[in-house]
């Protein structure tokens, strides 16, 4: 780019004031797809997004999330409990009034940590009244392991679509709070090569290719059905691994330093979130380094805007997204970002996807084909932008798009000055 004058500064000015500034600009994917906020898109350019993968992934591939978890382990393991909780309503908390007829004051006292949602305190008293103690192979953690061996799940569209995502150019890295193997799994069908790590064995966050595989964070469940493993499954669990040992949340507070952390998979609720980031959304006011944090929140067409507000309130910006259709729109978001992506995505697709948006005046294209076009140039180094520029001119473009390159142009050196 030739050297920027103060009159060119000033002229720069004028044209940036016609952009909108990327750091508040969320960018559509396509249509019917979430919209994501260019800051975090940008991020995932660089390389500096670490996904954390929960329950809600798995479901495709029929697989429960934990509150169905709890309920399948009680079918196993004492009928008179699972004939009281599997009627009650999702959602019910303390406003529900079970019937405990026939229950001991300990299975009483079960059902009513069930209703509150404390999965992980149901699964622990079941445990300690069953079995006296953990171990990895009581019976509350052998009805588990069926659970998820039998029959053996398949990966879904959406473990591929994040293992595709997770690639940081170089390697791929993702970590999950699931026990299954289905994101190795995936990637395993895409012909990629990725280690598996858990709990203590994982390794130390950073941007080197060191840091890569799926890193399960709360444990896996082997393959040999003959080998106890090492979970975060029940309230005792959590106070060993996040407390004593400190493992978890260790983890955690280095990637926040060093990666947006994004969360799919995840309802408000879920256990792992009140263990996982209510410390770090505190740390947030005394350490400035912690990056933002997201998650996809799925809901109707219209966002439920105090569950918008639930998650600001902890310290992760909501990215919502339309459920319907068996969380489609959530799928075809990941898939076309990981098409789109710079680092292992298609070029093709890329060129393509300008052509198409050029062929129109840039007056009057839709502020959704601008603001992609305006972000595919700003993500993009001096030779990508010269490429680009060069296939607009090529496309017999309207002279606003060619302006609006070299307005972004203008913009990242204002950055560097």
């Amino acid at each position: 780019m030739a050297e920027v004058t103060k009159e060119a500064m000033g002229a720069s000015k004028n044209q940036l004031s016609q952009i909108t500034v990327s750091s508040d600009r969320d960018i559509s994917l396509g249509p019917g797809l979430a919209s994501v906020p260019e800051r975090l898109l940008l991020a995932h350019a660089r390389g500096e997004v670490l996904i954390v993968a929960g329950a809600g992934i798995s479901q495709p591939s029929k697989l429960p999330n934990f509150r169905e978890l709890v309920i399948k382990i009680y079918k196993k393991l004492d009928s008179a409990v699972h004939a009281v909780i599997s009627i009650v309503p999702l959602g019910a908390h303390n406003q529900y009034e079970a019937n405990h007829s026939g229950l001991t004051n300990q299975q009483s006292a079960e059902v009513n940590r069930f209703i509150s949602g404390d999965y992980d305190v149901v699964l622990g008293m079941l445990e300690r009244r069953m079995d006296g103690q953990s171990h990895g192979k009581s019976r509350v953690r052998q009805a588990l392991a069926d659970e998820f061996r039998t029959p053996s799940p398949k990966p879904a569209s959406i473990h591929r679509a994040l293992i595709r995502l997770a690639d940081r150019g170089s390697t791929v890295t993702i970590a999950t709070t699931n026990f299954d193997l289905l994101l190795e799994d995936a990637a395993r069908s895409l012909k990629q090569s990725v280690q598996s790590y858990a709990l203590g064995g994982i390794p130390r966050p950073g941007h080197s290719e060191d840091f890569s595989g799926v890193l399960h964070i709360h444990g896996a469940l082997g393959r040999d059905p003959s080998r106890a493993s090492n979970l975060i499954l029940t309230d005792q669990d959590f106070g060993e691994f996040y407390l004593r040992r400190r493992v978890v949340p260790d983890f955690i507070y280095d990637s926040a330093r060093l990666f947006n952390i994004v969360l799919v998979g995840y309802s408000a609720n879920d256990p792992p979130m009140r263990y996982l980031f209510n410390a770090v959304a505190a740390d947030g006011t005394r350490f400035k380094d912690l990056k933002e944090r997201f998650t996809f929140i799925g809901g109707k067409v219209v966002p439920d805007s105090v569950s918008l507000e639930d998650w600001r309130g902890r310290g992760i910006t909501p990215i919502p997204y339309d459920e319907e259709n068996g969380h489609e729109a959530l799928l075809g978001t990941l898939e076309r970002w990981a098409k789109l992506s710079p680092n292992n995505g298609k070029r093709s697709l890329v060129d393509t996807e300008m052509k198409g948006i050029v062929r129109k005046r840039r007056s009057a294209a839709s502020d959704a084909e601008r603001d992609l076009f305006d972000h595919l140039i700003r993500r993009s180094d001096h030779n990508e932008r010269v490429r680009f520029a060069a296939l607009v001119s090529q496309q017999g473009a309207d002279l606003g798009w060619l302006d609006a390159i070299t307005t972004i142009a203008t913009e990242k050196e204002l950055e560097s000055l």
